[in-house]
């Protein structure tokens, strides 16, 4: 529904996680007899989740550590882990670094150079566990990372920007053709990111196996404020999710949609799949783990850019293993440990027996949903009052 903001002016309304709410079923499944595998071309995951390519949450030990646990930890080729041949010495900079100077700092260690040999070892350090391995990087260096990554053994390979498109007009830089891409990478190949139906359409034909939602809602990302720009993922996953079963009714084919960024709880996750979502990609609550390398700390991917930077530090403690985050037991009551208990209950008191059917629940406007009846949590700041 759109509304006039002005004079012949229009603007759509759109709603994020915390003003919808999901509706019961009329039967009810039992937890563990549900389904919530997904895939990714060929490649089958146990489980829909997949951790951000950010610096703070992936290395190749967290990678390795995640993916036998049947989920996906992309690692991100343009970060630390590639840069330099021991990232540690650079987390260390970041984590102990004040708060008044992050940017500064961020801004000098992302001048060193990507090392192209880094790529193949991090891949081969990866694959060692003999776990898939995915990985990141942005547009403009897919063309030279891609086969580097591939020949290593690469199982899965991501291509990632703020924004993409399949139509990039530049007087400077060379574009990547990404249907030409995909199918010379002869692995699947996923893209991000992207909130509206028709770039997600245009990206889907293109040949992607995977689609990322989201523009600017992570915990880390300040790109909203920064340029403006952003769909709030409940609409931004629902409209990419009908280009994909367009896509499918007319070719067959079907694309997975990946919602990426804001989900800091287990409801978050189980309203990105009933928003249409095939799996999700979360950032800072992996962040949380113990194995993950930013110690506490999570950074934004567009943090060190040089000129402008779309991102920031912020501190989210230690709370459990990445075992305990995907599968409790729960230490915490926020909702953000046993990831997966929470959507297998979600799916059980839906009535859905997998993640289709679980795309199809009934979805209401709900901006109370957050605030009735827990005026004592508020108070308290315990539960679901704590601030996100």
């Amino acid at each position: 529904m759109s509304y006039f903001i002005g004079r012949n002016r229009e603007a759509r309304q759109t709603y994020g996680f915390d003003e919808v709410a999901l509706v019961p079923g009329n039967i009810g499944v039992d937890p563990d007899d549900t389904d919530i595998s997904f895939n990714i071309g060929d490649i089958q995951f146990k489980m829909p989740f997949l951790a951000s390519a950010m610096d703070g949450v992936v290395n190749t030990r967290f990678a390795a550590a995640m993916n036998k646990l049947g989920g996906l930890a992309v690692l991100n080729l343009d970060g630390i882990n590639t840069r330099y041949e021991n990232p540690e010495e650079a987390v260390e900079m970041i984590v102990n670094c004040e708060p008044g100077k992050t940017t500064e700092v961020f801004q000098k260690i992302y001048k060193e150079p990507v090392k192209t040999k880094l790529i193949a070892r991090r891949v081969e350090e990866i694959k060692k566990s003999k776990v898939p391995c995915a990985v990141s990087c942005i547009p403009q260096n897919a063309g030279e990372f891609g086969p580097i990554a591939k020949e290593a053994g690469a199982d899965i390979f991501v291509v990632q920007a703020t924004v993409i498109t399949i139509k990039f007009e530049s007087t400077r830089q060379k574009t990547l053709d990404i249907a030409k891409f995909v199918k010379e990478m002869k692995i699947p190949v996923v893209v991000g990111n992207c909130v509206t139906y028709r770039v997600a359409l245009e990206l889907i034909d293109t040949g992607v196996s995977g689609l990322l939602v989201g523009v600017g809602p992570g915990a880390a990302c300040t790109t909203r404020g920064v340029i403006g720009i952003g769909v709030p993922q409940v609409t931004a996953t629902v409209d990419c999710a009908a280009a994909r079963d367009f896509h499918y009714k007319k070719t067959g084919k079907y694309v997975p949609i990946i919602t990426d960024g804001g989900m800091h709880n287990g409801g978050d996750v189980c309203k990105s799949i009933a928003s249409g979502a095939d799996a999700v990609m979360i950032g800072s609550p992996f962040a949380k783990a113990s194995e993950a390398p930013g110690k506490g700390y999570h950074w934004g991917m567009a943090t060190p850019h040089a000129n402008l930077p779309r991102g920031t530090r912020v501190h989210v403690g230690v709370t459990g293993s990445i075992e305990e985050i995907l599968f409790g037991p729960a230490r915490v009551d926020d909702g953000s440990q046993n990831l997966v208990g929470a959507l297998r209950t979600s799916m059980g008191a839906l009535g859905c027996h997998n993640i289709r059917e679980m795309q199809l629940a009934q979805i209401i406007i709900a901006p109370s949903i957050k605030s009735e009846g827990k005026l004592l949590q508020r108070a308290q700041t315990v539960g679901m009052g704590k601030t996100k």
